[in-house]
């Protein structure tokens, strides 16, 4: 990996290369099942690799108006791809816009649908379902929960409106395909009835399907099969999938020392450039590094923020960290540069693609005006 001094720090790097290889896989799931696959923006939407995605996928999904604009301008207007999005509640002097550049839109109840409905004749209009069935741990990213704001249980749902033509559900995380068919076995036992009369059933993200375990097909046997039961189009829309471990954060040793244990700190910070660190949380792998103790020396690699707890982990080395060495944090394209922020005024990391030719080009380089910008 020579072509890491040739980056500024902290930096993301988009592998091209690794990015295909996953464009590949999902585009075989594709054809081998008959679904259609869509790019969930909230996870990955580095615009300038959307040309290398409309080769292979179907189309985008949003969350909010701005991902549906970036979606509708990247790759549905310039490549006639589908636009989809799905909120949990829509604002009125949004959602004619909304209306205008996304093809399909899902609601969250039927409530929503209804005050939209006349709106949105120009799209198909789709209701997202709880299924109420739990598959995952992560309290945090379980629409399935207790009280959950995110999609309508059958106690919510005693008939299908007039003009809804999808059903959507979403409820897994960095799963597997056995997670899928066993909600999808619940989604049918509540909502089966309504199954046969819809024209589309959208399955959702959080499918790993670029994992090297991923039991593809169990998934594409899934998909046939609700396809053929029902006759519905089928849409997946997974986010991570689609660039999973398919990019890098690049950061610097700025300083070392020693405080009951070798400590530190870099210029990337989990606080500001990759939060799931602290939210999931979990302990990104570095390119060479081992777990505490297993290399000769430890450390516990921390945030250039005023945050106490903006620690990144704790990693073994072969050799001694000193200021300048350099650090290669893997599998840092996916939920980095959708939610990266400027808390204690820390410059954003710039972005690189490194081409397939094994080169790497500068996309976006951040500065002051980025950080005062979203201030006033």
């Amino acid at each position: 990996m020579s072509w890491i001094n040739e980056v500024e720090t902290p930096c993301y790097v988009i592998d091209e290369r690794k990015l295909r290889e996953n464009l590949e896989t999902l585009a075989k799931v594709r054809a081998k099942a008959g679904c259609k696959i869509l790019l969930a923006q909230k996870a990955y939407s580095a615009f300038a690799t959307y040309p290398l995605i409309a080769e292979y996928l179907d189309g985008c999904t949003a969350s909010g108006l701005f991902e549906a604009r970036l979606g509708y301008e990247e790759m549905a207007q310039p490549f006639g791809r589908e636009n989809h999005i799905f909120s949990p509640a829509y604002k009125d002097e949004e959602f004619d816009e909304i209306a205008r550049i996304c093809g399909h839109i899902s609601f969250n109840n039927i409530k929503q649908f209804e005050k939209f409905k006349d709106r949105a004749k120009n799209a198909s209009c789709g209701i997202r379902i709880n299924p109420e069935h739990s598959t995952q741990e992560h309290g945090i990213y379980d629409p399935c929960g207790e009280f959950s704001r995110l999609g309508t249980t059958i106690a919510n749902f005693p008939e299908l409106p007039e003009g809804v033509e999808g059903l959507h559900f979403h409820t897994l995380c960095e799963q597997n395909a056995d997670a899928l068919a066993e909600t999808l076995a619940e989604a049918e036992k509540k909502f089966g009835k309504f199954l046969g009369r819809i024209k589309w059933l959208n399955m959702g993200g959080g499918h790993h399907i670029t994992r090297p375990d991923y039991d593809v097909e169990l998934l594409v046997q899934t998909v046939r099969d609700v396809r053929e039961k029902y006759g519905v189009e089928v849409y997946l829309e997974p986010g991570e999938a689609i660039a999973l471990n398919a990019g890098y954060l690049i950061t610097t040793v700025l300083d070392t020392f020693e405080n009951g244990m070798n400590i530190a700190i870099t210029d990337a910070s989990a606080a500001c450039h990759m939060p799931d660190v602290l939210e999931m949380p979990y302990r990104p792998n570095i390119t060479g590094a081992g777990a505490p103790g297993e290399k000769p020396h430890t450390y516990r690699l921390g945030g250039n923020t005023c945050l106490a707890g903006d620690i990144i982990g704790d990693y073994s080395f072969e050799d001694k960290l000193s200021e300048g060495t350099r650090l290669v944090f893997e599998d840092m394209a996916i939920y980095s540069m959708c939610k990266n922020n400027t808390f204690n005024g820390i410059a954003l990391p710039s972005i690189y693609l490194l081409r397939e030719n094994g080169s790497p080009k500068l996309l976006k380089k951040f500065g002051y005006e980025d950080f005062k910008g979203r201030l006033s």
